[in-house]
C-alpha cells in the first residue's frame, strides 16, 4: 500500500482519534519497550514501525466494529479496551483487555472479520500497524512468530478461566472471586475502585446488573464493604476462606 493509501484508510478508521503529541514516545519505541516482543530482531521491529502509527482515543470511542475486517493490527499501549458482542442493539462484554495487548490478532492474521466491537472505556493509545506489512512480517520472521503466538495463547487461556469460572462456580462465587483479584493486586489495607462500570462487570461474570447488584450488598459478611464503587476489606479471614 502506498504512504498516500494508507493515511487514507488510517483517517477514515479513526477520524474519531487524534495523533499522539510528538513529544510522546515513538511507534519504535513502544514496540521496543513491549515485554513480550523481547526477543524479536531490531530490523523487525524497524520494519513493523515504519508504517505504524500512534493514536490516542478518547473515552468512548469505537475502535472498530463487529463483522468489520481488520486494515491494522492494533496494540493497545495505555488504558483499557472493551471487546464487546452485539446482537442489534444488544451488547454483552467479552473481555476488558489492559496494556500492553493485541485486539483480537487472529482477525488480522486470516482476513477474517472481527467477532466483536472495541470501545475505549478511558482515553487509550493504540499503536496501528498496517496488516499487510504485519502479515508479511510475522511470516517471515520467526521470533515474531513465536511472539505473537505466545501473545494469542495467552488471550485463549483468559477465556478458558473465563468459561471454567462462568460453568464451575456459582453467581456468589464468581462476585466474589473476582472482587478478591481486585484487592489482591492491590496494595495491602487501601481500597480499590471498580475499574468499569457495574453493568459490564456483571456481562462479563455472566449475570445481570441487578444480580450483581444483589451480591455486593451481601460480600460484607465475607469481610468485604462495598461502597459505591469502592471495595475495601475489612475482615481478610472470611474472604479467603469463602472464595
Amino acid at each position: 500500500m502506498q504512504a498516500n493509501a494508507f493515511t487514507e484508510a488510517l483517517d477514515s478508521q479513526l477520524a474519531a482519534g487524534s495523533r499522539v503529541n510528538l513529544s510522546a514516545p515513538s511507534a519504535r519505541s513502544v514496540l521496543g519497550e513491549t515485554p513480550w516482543l523481547g526477543g524479536v530482531p531490531a530490523a523487525t521491529l524497524d520494519c513493523l514501525a515504519e508504517l505504524a502509527v500512534l493514536h490516542r482515543m478518547p473515552s468512548g470511542s469505537t475502535l472498530f466494529e463487529q463483522a468489520e475486517i481488520p486494515s491494522f493490527a492494533q496494540l493497545l499501549v495505555s488504558c483499557s479496551v472493551a471487546l464487546l458482542g452485539v446482537s442489534g442493539t444488544v451488547e454483552t462484554l467479552i473481555e476488558l483487555v489492559r496494556p500492553i495487548d493485541l485486539l483480537l490478532p487472529a482477525a488480522v492474521l486470516n482476513r477474517q472479520p472481527f467477532l466483536a466491537r472495541a470501545r475505549v472505556l478511558e482515553e487509550a493509545h493504540l499503536l496501528l500497524i498496517q496488516a499487510e506489512v504485519f502479515r508479511d512480517a510475522i511470516a517471515t520472521d520467526h521470533a515474531l512468530c513465536l511472539a505473537v503466538l505466545g501473545c494469542q495463547a495467552a488471550q485463549f487461556r483468559r477465556q478458558i478461566k473465563l468459561a471454567k469460572n462462568l460453568k464451575l462456580r456459582s453467581a456468589e462465587e464468581r462476585v466474589g472471586c473476582y472482587l478478591l483479584g481486585l484487592v489482591q493486586e492491590a496494595s495491602p489495607n487501601t481500597p480499590v475502585r471498580l475499574p468499569m462500570e457495574k453493568r459490564f462487570i456483571a456481562w462479563q461474570l455472566g449475570m445481570t446488573r441487578e444480580t450483581f447488584s444483589r451480591i455486593l450488598a451481601v460480600m460484607e459478611q465475607y469481610g468485604l464493604r462495598v461502597e459505591g464503587d469502592m471495595v475495601e476489606v475489612v475482615d481478610a479471614a472470611p474472604l479467603g476462606a469463602r472464595f
